[in-house]
Parts: C-alpha cells; sequence; structure tokens
C-alpha cells in the first residue's frame, strides 16, 4: 500500500506565531509540506518558506488569486495580526481549505460568530489554536480529573503568570498594548486560561464578575529624572523594565531569538541598539500609549454551579500558568509541568509528571503545545476525521464569548450571564 501524500500547508502570516508553527512541518516531511507562504515583510517570509521550495506571496489575495484552476494547499495556517483574522479566514472557508486559525478568532462577538458560523456550515476542517489543550501537561490534568479521583469539582484557582519583562514586551510596548489597535488584554492574552478550564473540567462558563485596569504602567508613575527612551534614561540600570537589560541580555544569552527577533531582523547589538532608538520597543514603559489592562481578575460560576478565580497579573515572573482544582473527593495542584494530588478517600498524596520541560511562552513553543496543534490539525486533514482537533468552531465560540462577557462585566461593573454559543 502507498503512502498518503503529505498534507500540503500554506502560511498566511509569517511572523512570529507562523514562525512557531512552520518548524513542525519542516520537521515532519513525510507528513506535511509548506507549499506557498503570504506575508508582506520579506524577511519573515523567507524565513518560512525556507528550504521547502514554497511559492511567495506578499498578500493572501494574491495566494488565493494564483490558483488558476490548481490548488497550491489543502490547508492554510492564517497568523496574521488579531485584527486581520477575519476576512483571510473567511475567503479561505469559502474557497474550501481547511483551516487552522491563530487566536483570538476576532475582535468582537459579532465577527467571532460569523467566522465560527462560517466553518460549522463548511465542509472543511477547522481549528483554532489553543495550544494549551494540545500539551502533555493537560492531558495529564485532564486525565486526573476525567479518572474520577476529585470527585466533583467544587472551586477552581487558576493564575496566568504573564512576567514582569513579557508584559512590558508584548503589552506596554508591543503590538498588543492598544485595545483599539489589537483586542483586550483578556482577549489577546488569556482567552487561553478561560479556554483551557472548560476543557480540563469539561464545565461551562455561565456566568463572570472582573475587575482589572491599567495599574502601574502610566505616566504618572514615571521615575523622577526618567526620559522617553532607555538608552538616554539616566534610571535605566535601576529600572525593572530596562529595555537594553532585556534585550541585549538575551542576544549575548541566547542569541537572536524571541523576543530580540521581534523588534529587529538584525541578528548583532548594533542592529539592536538601532531598533531601540528608533522604535517602540525602545520607549519608556511609562511614556504612555499603551491603555490594556496590566492587571485582571475573573471570578466565574460554572455548570452545576462550581465557581472559580482566574488571575492575569503582569507583575511576576514570567512561568507556567498554576492551578488548584478541589472537588468532592480530592484536590489537585499543578505548576505547569507535574500535578500533586490528595485522596481524600485515603489521605494518599501523589505526584505526576507530565514529563516536559519546555516553558510556557511563545519563544518556548507553550510547553508542547504549538508542536501539539499542528501534530492534530494535520493529523485531522490526512485523515478526514475531526476529533483530532481539540478546538473547533463550537469550543473556542464558548470560550471567546466568556472573555467578551468578563470584559463587559470590568468596564461595567455587574455580574455578567455568558451568552449560549
Amino acid at each position: 500500500m502507498s503512502r498518503p501524500e503529505p498534507v500540503r500547508v500554506a502560511f498566511v502570516g509569517a511572523g512570529h506565531r507562523g514562525r512557531a508553527y512552520s518548524p513542525w512541518v519542516r520537521e515532519h516531511p513525510e507528513r506535511a509540506r509548506i507549499t506557498a507562504v503570504a506575508e508582506p515583510r520579506t524577511h519573515q517570509r523567507s524565513i518560512v518558506a525556507a528550504d521547502s521550495g514554497a511559492a511567495e506571496f506578499s498578500d493572501w489575495r494574491e495566494l488565493l488569486a494564483a490558483e488558476n484552476g490548481r490548488r497550491l494547499a489543502d490547508a492554510v495556517v492564517i497568523t496574521t495580526q488579531d485584527r486581520h483574522h477575519v476576512e483571510p479566514a473567511l475567503a479561505f472557508i469559502e474557497a474550501g481549505y481547511h483551516v487552522l486559525l491563530e487566536k483570538p478568532v476576532a475582535p468582537t462577538e459579532a465577527e467571532c460568530r460569523e467566522v465560527l458560523r462560517a466553518a460549522d456550515g463548511a465542509d472543511v476542517l477547522f481549528g483554532v489554536c489553543h495550544v494549551m489543550r494540545y500539551t502533555p501537561y493537560t492531558d495529564l490534568v485532564k486525565s486526573v480529573v476525567d479518572s474520577g479521583v476529585l470527585g466533583d469539582i467544587v472551586d477552581v484557582q487558576h493564575l496566568e503568570p504573564v512576567g514582569w519583562w513579557h508584559a512590558a514586551h508584548s503589552y506596554v510596548r508591543g503590538p498588543w498594548s492598544r485595545e483599539a489597535e489589537a483586542t483586550p488584554m483578556l482577549l489577546a492574552k488569556s482567552v487561553h486560561d478561560l479556554d483551557w478550564l472548560t476543557y480540563v473540567t469539561g464545565l461551562g462558563i455561565r456566568t463572570v464578575a472582573s475587575f482589572g485596569s491599567l495599574r502601574h504602567f502610566r505616566p504618572e508613575n514615571r521615575p523622577d529624572g526618567a526620559t522617553e527612551r532607555c538608552l538616554d534614561c539616566p534610571v535605566e540600570s535601576s529600572c525593572p523594565y530596562s529595555a537594553p537589560r532585556l534585550y541585549l541580555g538575551t542576544l549575548r544569552e541566547r542569541g537572536p531569538v524571541w523576543p530580540v527577533d521581534v523588534i529587529t531582523d538584525a541578528d548583532d547589538e548594533a542592529g539592536i541598539i538601532d531598533a531601540l532608538r528608533t522604535g517602540p520597543f525602545g520607549r519608556c514603559v511609562y511614556a504612555g500609549g499603551n491603555d490594556v489592562v496590566d492587571h485582571q481578575v475573573v471570578a466565574m460560576e460554572f455548570d452545576g454551579g462550581a465557581a472559580g478565580t482566574f488571575t492575569m497579573t503582569a507583575f511576576s515572573e514570567q512561568t507556567h500558568r498554576q492551578t488548584r482544582l478541589f472537588g468532592t473527593h480530592g484536590c489537585l495542584e499543578g505548576d505547569g509541568e507535574q500535578v500533586r494530588v490528595v485522596n481524600f478517600r485515603d489521605g494518599s498524596v501523589r505526584h505526576t509528571d507530565a514529563g516536559i520541560r519546555d516553558g510556557m511562552n511563545a519563544g518556548e513553543g507553550h510547553g508542547g503545545g504549538d508542536a501539539g496543534v499542528m501534530e492534530a490539525f494535520v493529523r485531522a486533514v490526512a485523515t478526514g476525521d475531526p476529533t483530532y482537533i481539540r478546538s473547533g468552531p463550537l469550543e473556542s465560540l464558548e470560550s471567546h464569548l466568556a472573555v467578551f462577557a468578563a470584559e463587559k462585566s470590568r468596564k461595567n461593573g455587574a455580574v455578567v450571564q455568558v451568552p449560549q454559543p
């Protein structure tokens, strides 16, 4: 019996997320191959297209127009910026491509419903990159819950420690610093977490109340003597958010990897210094211009009356999420690498390691989640079996609706019911 042909994959967007998913394809040539890349920036496009013979386009519309009756790919991975997901997603769904879409689906509830309704009604496979669903650690936590050892889940505590330098990089200086140009912090960063909680517990979120604000990264908190840019600042050396310390330090310790490769195409100190002198990543975190929250709490009521809290904070070390699940017959503590389970029936305590030491940040593959979502999506396309995709249209809509409800609560100071999908 002949082996099936590799799945042909096109990438729409070759920024950091596109460059995070594409290595899996290159590492599994018997399973998939990159046949097209659409990205306006030549350098980024060439990285994803490297050694693949992929057709290169400066715009996704050119990719669709270039078919001339012959489809260039079986599936497309869309990793454009948040506010540029809807149009290509709808176009590729309509054209009959299988689609893997970076989260969030869209910045508004109406647009999310439009995309996910189109995907659900089309004869295509569709998934959203809720990468936390696809990690070995997640499999471990879910297996404990599904085993019944905890009994019925009653309470949930979940922490997302964004990290002080990651917050400054992505959400103060970076592309997600302004809600009008990207999305709210909870949608950009933490839709992963609300989605993950519903997945591992099996419980939908029904009611939310949320609190949070831009507490620290404001002009009135600027230290005395601070200037507009770190390179010229007399207090830079004592500032925890020093851009030279972050980017030059990363280059010296690990090379031109994330987050250095986000701020410049250069791979030397001169290039980084130039980027810090001229670009947004070198400006003072207290200079203003950013408006997304730097801390937020969401209180949740789940199906069946279980309750939970989620905390997102910029003011932490950058590490794994941390979770506690409290059940009627046992409780679980997880740190992203292992879980500790107390069994109330016999008083036993069990520690289980997930066997993963990769970090949960974007530069370290999200604990195996980046590779996991690509593995699942390609397998689904190759076999025609949608069950490999853990984050399809309905699941993704539910988590996005919970986020939109939480944002409505935060802004209006009210308890909000999560709409039905």
